[in-house]
């Protein structure tokens, strides 16, 4: 069973050499009592620990189940401790934060042996011991000589072939000392007992057999055992032992418990950097919402807008602020040279001027599947003028869209010099319809579910169909006096002569702005008048009645009703929206123009002769804007010119001026007749930035697809507004917020730093418990397991605390920010980051306690338990 031969075991101090032990030879009975006796130092405790492989020896050979230990590895040592080998000590080696149950049970979890039966040894062993009522209690709360009883009980937990008592009575008095060694005797029975002792009486009421020690030699053998004995002896058990993390993670959990001021304090210590980070991501994040949001509300009054002709903005600017500059050649001294801004202006101009091929993107637009999932809406523009009456207004018939309240104050001329009116166009100028105007009827997205989550629902509903529309207002429920003149509600001609009286110097006065109820507004009715309808047919010739008060009336009168069933105004929670202070209508309207401006009688007649003017009934010139040519009139014709009145020769002059600037374009132009196939502007309303990025990925796929076939005439071109600037605000607070995590970043490493220093500190303050764990049958991996538990515990409780304190703290600065800015919930910490951040903590703590934690591992058993 267990045998020595010429076991040899010398200490080295630098130069020094001491012999503790000197040839032992010995072999040993499966079941007997043998006490080791010999005065302190003589090499009795040496010799018990080599037994129970706590040391090794210097020479010879330790014999286990007849097998030589000389190729024993660490871990094959630390299953014949906890299999084979049970530990009593004199100082009773308990650890302190844990039960008696759990002291007693802690072999067991290192056998791999589930929860219920652990416990149900345990409490068996330990009223086998006579502490059955004290299974609860910790060792500060038990007398030495219940104590002495654990240690048994702890020692006897595995069912050992051997077990190694090193001097169990020495701390206990006389009566306790004798109960400690009848329950030795009885254990004696069927199991080997090696109890090492300096009092020879004990030894001879007790043992079976004596064995004396001096200096590190054996001098008597009372009762040696025989070849035939050793031969008969039981097999000593070789099961692998292992500690589960769960183990490791009870160990230092309650280890931790008895220090509860200290972990704190060390949690909190490690979570400030966590802190840090986590309101710095807090706010990087609530600012990326917010940013989300407004690019997701913005985008939807900010496409991408590709235009039938379109400019290189960005060319216009470089070429305005001279970025070019540098290539000029340097002026002479006593010079001055001119630099050609304009002149690089007007060559980008010449140069950058394109024109897309809308008609070919339309149709890749609708077919692509692609662009349908990176869209909120598409939007087709077309040179379609929205033209709406008042016939009910204040002042009687009133323009209501485009506007004519500018012209009211003197401003219609300047409009007309920044915009291009299509009513003045359409009309040919003068009279009622040719005056400047401004579009206050904006066309609605066509997407509902976007729609409806900027907008709140006032009063009435939604339009539903082309001549329904919705007024909407501002989040105070108003709209501009600017609208309600227009809307025909405030009278445009006491605003023009009070405009007049400020021009003289003359006092003025304006009737007060009056609250209308939403019932009065609602159901309010519109005229729509389409282009054509202005148009009446006289002698095979289509004129231009629009200068006629009483036709137009009488046309207002016959117009289609366009009526408002619904008023809308912002939702709170939306950072922008489309339009505010309009009248917005649904592309079913513009559609519904379409077909009956196409379908009209004077459209039908130009499009079926497209080489005559149907205004003039003569043929389209080849060459438009030619001079007008009296020299080539016949002898005919200038008689017939002969005989005209002076009226009706300017008449005639006009028909023909009118004639030579006309196109076949142009005046279906004039009529409002467009292709549904051929837009005049494409706006694309991305979902989000993310999918803006994407639809520009596609339009450059596009560009290259039709390059590459040789189709360079369909290659497009688009203005971005907002996507410049939003990107760029974007990367300055990933910058920041990269810079400041940086900066706090260091804090985290520091914490890990003393983390690691504590770590040490408590491998410091637990070396006996080493020392006892590895007395059981823990590898040095189990120790480094433990250690590391206690790292992973604390990193866990520093990440949490971080986190619910950065979920505190972000409660009030949210509520400053909403104060300073008006923005609410800017502070908010994503979940997946609040994850990540614990991960982060146990990761730095783990790694910070892997030193001490190795430190703990290499350390020898034998001195552990010395330690105090």
């Amino acid at each position: 069973m267990l045998e020595l031969k010429n076991i040899t075991k010398e200490y080295r101090t630098g130069d020094q050499v001491v012999q503790a032990l000197k040839g032992i030879n010995l072999k040993f009975r499966s079941n007997e009592f043998v006490s080791i006796l010999g005065q302190s130092g003589s090499g009795k405790t040496t010799l018990l620990n080599i037994i129970g492989g706590l040391d090794r020896y210097t020479e010879g050979d330790l014999l286990i189940n007849d097998r030589s230990t000389k190729e024993y590895k660490d871990r094959d040592w630390d299953t014949y401790r906890n299999h084979s080998v049970g530990f009593i000590f004199q100082s009773y080696n308990l650890i302190p934060h844990q039960s008696v149950l759990s002291n007693v049970e802690l072999a067991l979890t290192l056998s791999g042996v589930s929860k219920d039966e652990r416990r149900e040894r345990a409490r068996e062993v330990l009223e086998k011991v006579g502490l059955k009522d004290h299974v609860t209690k910790r060792p500060s709360q038990l007398s030495g000589g219940q104590m002495q009883r654990v240690a048994i009980a702890r020692a006897l937990i595995n069912d050992p072939e051997i077990l190694l008592a090193d001097e169990p009575t020495g701390a206990l008095d006389s009566e306790t000392s004798l109960q400690i060694m009848a329950l030795l005797q009885e254990i004696a029975a069927d199991r080997l007992v090696i109890m090492v002792t300096h009092n020879p009486q004990l030894a001879e009421d007790y043992s079976t057999r004596i064995i004396k020690v001096l200096d590190g030699e054996i001098i008597s053998d009372s009762n040696p055992a025989s070849e035939i004995e050793i031969r008969d002896s039981k097999i000593l058990k070789n099961d692998k032992t292992f500690m589960s993390f769960f183990t490791a993670l009870s160990l230092s959990f309650n280890n931790l418990l008895t220090k509860k001021g200290r972990t704190l304090l060390t949690a909190f210590a490690g979570s400030i950097g966590i802190i840090g980070i986590a309101l710095i991501m807090s706010l990087s994040n609530g600012v990326q919402n917010y940013i989300a949001r407004i690019e997701e509300d913005t985008l939807s009054s900010y496409p991408l807008t590709i235009e039938e002709s379109t400019l290189d903005m960005g060319m216009i600017m470089g070429a305005l602020m001279g970025v070019n500059t540098e290539e000029l050649d340097e002026v002479e001294e006593g010079e001055v040279a001119g630099t050609p801004i304009m002149t690089d202006v007007l060559a980008t101009l010449a140069s950058r001027k394109d024109s897309n091929n809308l008609t070919a993107f339309k149709e890749f637009l609708e077919e692509d599947a692609a662009v349908q999932e990176n869209i909120n809406a598409i939007q087709y523009s077309y040179n379609i003028p929205i033209n709406i009456f008042n016939e009910n207004g204040v002042d009687g018939v009133v323009q209501v869209n485009p506007s004519n309240v500018m012209n009211a104050i003197g401003m219609g001329q300047a409009m007309d010099a920044q915009t291009s009116n299509p009513l003045q166009s359409a009309m040919g100028g003068g009279g009622m319809m040719g005056a400047s105007g401004v579009d206050s009827w904006k066309e609605l997205l066509n997407n509902q579910e976007l729609l409806e989550s900027q907008y709140d629902t006032v009063s009435g509903r939604w339009p539903e169909s082309f001549n329904e529309v919705i007024l909407i207002v501002d989040e105070n429920n108003r709209v501009s006096d600017y609208m309600l003149y227009s809307l025909g509600l405030l009278s445009q001609e006491e605003l023009s002569e009070s405009f007049q009286s400020i021009l003289e110097g003359k006092d003025y006065e304006l009737s007060d702005i009056p609250t209308y109820s939403n019932e009065e507004l609602l159901g309010m009715t519109f005229k729509l008048v389409l282009n054509t309808d202005l148009y009446e047919k006289e002698n095979n010739l289509w004129a231009n009645r629009s200068d006629d008060q009483a036709f137009v009336d009488e046309v207002v009168a016959n117009g289609e009703d366009m009526e408002i069933v619904g008023i809308m105004r912002p939702n709170p929670e939306a950072v922008t929206t489309g339009e505010t202070g309009s009248i917005g209508y649904t592309s079913l309207l513009k559609e519904h123009i379409m077909q009956a401006v196409n379908g009209s009688e004077i459209v039908e007649e130009q499009i079926n002769n497209p080489e005559i003017n149907v205004f003039t009934g003569l043929e389209f010139p080849e060459n438009a804007n030619e001079e007008f040519d009296f020299a080539a009139l016949s002898d005919e014709e200038r008689a017939y010119m002969a005989t005209l009145s002076e009226v009706e020769l300017a008449e005639l002059l006009n028909t023909y001026q009118d004639n030579f600037n006309a196109t076949y374009e142009s005046n279906l132009a004039t009529l409002a007749a467009v292709d549904e196939e051929k837009p005049s502007a494409i706006n694309l309303y991305a979902k989000d930035f993310e999918t803006k990025d994407n639809l520009e990925a596609i339009i450059s796929d596009y560009n290259t697809r039709e390059t590459d076939a040789g189709r360079d005439e369909n290659v497009i071109t688009y203005s971005d507004l907002v996507g410049t600037i939003m990107s760029s605000v974007t990367s300055i607070i990933n910058i920041i917020s990269y810079v400041l995590i940086a900066f706090v970043g260091v804090s985290l490493v520091v914490s890990s730093i003393m983390i690691g220093i504590i770590t040490y500190i408590s491998v410091l303050e637990r070396t006996k418990e080493i020392g006892i764990l590895r007395s059981v049958g823990a590898s040095k991996r189990d120790i480094s397991r433990v250690f590391n538990a206690e790292t992973f515990i604390i990193g866990l409780f520093s990440g949490l605390l971080g986190i619910g304190i950065t979920a505190l703290l972000n409660i009030p600065i949210s509520v400053i920010i909403k104060n300073m800015t008006g923005i609410s919930g800017i502070a908010s910490l994503p979940i997946e980051g609040a994850a990540f951040l614990v991960l982060v903590s146990l990761v730095l703590t783990v790694i910070a306690g892997l030193i001490p934690a190795r430190m703990a591992a290499k350390k020898d058993p034998v001195e552990a338990l010395r330690s105090e």
